[in-house]
């Protein structure tokens, strides 16, 4: 997720109150003038008291203290896919279907898949078809009471699973839509946990003998 907040811009001469949007790789002010800085451009950012401040002087006054120097931190240091997905060393993981061998790989470097396939901190499920999202409820079973369940579906053209017929489908089956984040080029990912205080997923109706997750 991005941040953003409004700021006094100083750049290229120019003088301007407007919105400081980040989200990565792009910095984007957004006033008068627009204009963003990425790659190269946000090498040696810093903070100096409530000002952000760029390699080339661009300089960004919040309005609130400290912010500028977790800008900085998190500008320097943007979050890999992993930090994104909530991914943290320690926790039961699960994938199901899921075939994208970087990501397979960056898990087993941060948190190796579980042996077992239940008491899970998070659970992957690569999911294509309308007819797939009856597995849901099987799936969150799996999940610990305060786990999550990450759908990932294709994206843009080859998409063939809408986002908002997998959130009606798991909103269906009592769970809670909470995040959405880009997994890879091609897909993308949106995050699912039980409702508080609400009842355990419903069974998905007239369900047929379940087949194996392979």
């Amino acid at each position: 997720m991005g941040r953003e907040a409004k700021v006094q811009a100083q750049f290229d001469g120019l003088f301007e109150l407007g919105r400081l949007h980040w989200e990565a790789p792009e910095l984007i002010f957004k006033g008068a003038t627009r204009k963003e800085w990425a790659g190269a451009a946000l090498k040696g950012v810093t903070s100096e008291g409530d000002d952000l401040v760029l390699a080339d002087g661009a300089r960004f006054t919040f309005n609130e203290g400290y912010q500028a120097a977790r800008w900085a931190e998190v500008i320097d240091k943007p979050p890999n896919r992993l930090d994104k997905l909530g991914v943290k060393r320690g926790q039961r993981i699960g994938a199901v279907w899921i075939e994208d061998e970087a990501f397979l790989d960056e898990l087993a470097e941060r948190a190796p898949l579980a042996e077992e396939e239940d008491d899970l901190d998070l659970l992957f499920a690569a999911i294509d078809s309308l007819d797939d999202l009856d597995v849901i409820p099987d799936m969150m079973e799996r999940v610990k009471p305060k786990g999550a369940l990450w759908i990932v579906s294709r994206k843009g053209k080859a998409a063939t699973i809408k986002d908002v017929d997998v959130i009606a489908a798991a909103r269906s089956y009592g769970l809670v839509d909470s995040k959405v984040c880009a997994f890879s080029p091609t897909h993308t990912a949106l995050r699912f946990t039980r409702r508080k205080g609400g009842p355990a997923p419903k069974p998905a109706p007239e369900a047929e003998e379940e087949e194996g997750w392979e």
